[in-house]
């Protein structure tokens, strides 16, 4: 057995205990295919990426914050919000 094989042999192998370690997990994905969804997880993610792209500039993280709460809320925001001192 050459070097190169040797080496392929060894990473099948791994690959193989890793399939077998996380068996249950990988079951469990088929099983809820159709039951369950991550696109509510992957849209309120895209959100706050959204609102944090947009809150660019902002003094303070308390600032970035309050952006979140009320884009996530859909809070009204005060009308100080866009007062310019």
């Amino acid at each position: 057995m050459s070097a190169s094989d040797a080496l392929a042999h060894r990473a099948h192998e791994e690959h193989r205990r890793s399939l077998r370690q996380h068996r249950e997990l990988i079951l469990n994905y088929f099983r809820a295919q159709k039951l369950l969804s991550s696109g509510v997880v992957e849209g309120l993610n895209n959100k706050a990426k959204v609102t944090m792209r947009r809150s660019y500039g902002f003094r303070t993280f308390r600032c970035l914050e309050l952006a979140l709460y009320h884009s996530f809320g859909k809070l009204p925001e005060p009308e100080s919000t866009h007062e310019f001192f």
